[in-house]
Formats: structure tokens, C-alpha cells, sequence
């Protein structure tokens, strides 16, 4: 990086990030407006550093970090601003940012998505169309997903409860195998339903 360049460097509005670096020094999460002072963006007059290799330097004035870190083709990045003095860490705060931008966007690869996908019934429904309900369902738990299941009263039917929550325990021990109850049946207004999550796999 170009030396002139450096000690041009302004404040960079950053993401909302965290990380440690060698040596114990954490750089916090700051907010989607907050910034990083780097180089002549840091206003103290004396500030304590740490090299890029987690050698403590002690406490500096802001010129002779300045120079520390232009010395060896560095940033000086403010890392803890409300230590007295602040806190600042000699490191090529490009790259840095870079790598916690790739850490982020792997993390971001392995998070699950998990959808509740909804199914309804009601308690006159025949056996095939449970069954194909059933298959519905089951195909969701597999791909990792939860389930609704919702049986909905109509008219009268709502002063047979007992026949309703029979159909959907029915539904629930044909599941029995591949999935738990995340939420026991309950009424809601006109409508019984319960959420199914998929088993755990032991490893």
C-alpha cells in the first residue's frame, strides 16, 4: 500500500462486525452508522499500541504510532476508543475487513432456513386425503422444515371437538416416526391445530 496513502486514510464507515485479533485485542460490533477511526482519523493525542504481531509498543504519542504504523506499510486502527488511553492496533485494516467479510459470508452459507409450511384438514376428511396429507408433511420434516397442521371447523362441527382432535392425534401418530410436537393441539377460534418440528438425528 502506497505510504502517502496511508496517512490519508479517513474514518470508514463500517457493517456491523466483531472480532478478535492475536493477542486478545477485540475489535466490538459497532452499529450500521458507527465508525473505525483509523491513521488521522484518531483524535487522542496518546494512545496505546499493539503490532500487527501482538507485540505490545505501550503507550505512544498519536505521531510515534503514526510512524510505527508507516513504518511497517500498516493501517493504525482504533480498536478501543473508550480505554484510557484508547487502544490501537497496527494491522492492514483492508485485508482485515476482507476476512471478516468472508468469515461473515460463510457463516451466513451454513445458517438453516427453516420454513413452517401449513396444512389443512378438517374432521370429515377420508383416509386417502389424510394420507396424502400425511405424505405432504412428511416430505417437509425431510427437508428439515416444520408443519402446521390445522383442522378447521365448519357449522356445527365446531361442537364436536372430540372428533376433530381425534383425526389430528391420528395425524400426529402417523408422524410419530420423523417428527416431535412443538406445539400440542389447541383450539384457536374455529380452527384445532399443532406444530410438528423435525426429530433431532443423533449422531
Amino acid at each position: 500500500m502506497n505510504l502517502s496513502l496511508l496517512l490519508k486514510l479517513r474514518q470508514r464507515p463500517t457493517s456491523s462486525f466483531s472480532a478478535t485479533l492475536p493477542g486478545g485485542v477485540v475489535i466490538a460490533a459497532p452499529t450500521k452508522t458507527a465508525t473505525v477511526n483509523i491513521n488521522h482519523a484518531i483524535r487522542a493525542s496518546e494512545v496505546r499500541v499493539v503490532a500487527h504481531d501482538g507485540e505490545q509498543l505501550g503507550i505512544l504519542t498519536l505521531r510515534e504510532a503514526l510512524e510505527a504504523a508507516e513504518a511497517r506499510q500498516l493501517d493504525l486502527v482504533e480498536v478501543s476508543p473508550t480505554a484510557t488511553p484508547p487502544v490501537c492496533r497496527i494491522m492492514d485494516y483492508g485485508k482485515f475487513k476482507y476476512q471478516v467479510s468472508k468469515k461473515q459470508q460463510e457463516a451466513k452459507k451454513k445458517q438453516v432456513h427453516v420454513q413452517v409450511k401449513e396444512v389443512k384438514i378438517r374432521p370429515k376428511t377420508d383416509d386417502h386425503d389424510l394420507d396424502f396429507k400425511i405424505k405432504h408433511v412428511r416430505r417437509f420434516l425431510e427437508e428439515g422444515n416444520k408443519a402446521k397442521v390445522t383442522l378447521v371447523f365448519r357449522g356445527r362441527e365446531i361442537t364436536h371437538q372430540d372428533i376433530g382432535r381425534a383425526v389430528i392425534e391420528k395425524f400426529a401418530a402417523e408422524l410419530a416416526d420423523i417428527a416431535v410436537i412443538e406445539t400440542a393441539p389447541r383450539v384457536d377460534g374455529r380452527q384445532l391445530f399443532m406444530i410438528v418440528a423435525p426429530k433431532v438425528k443423533k449422531h
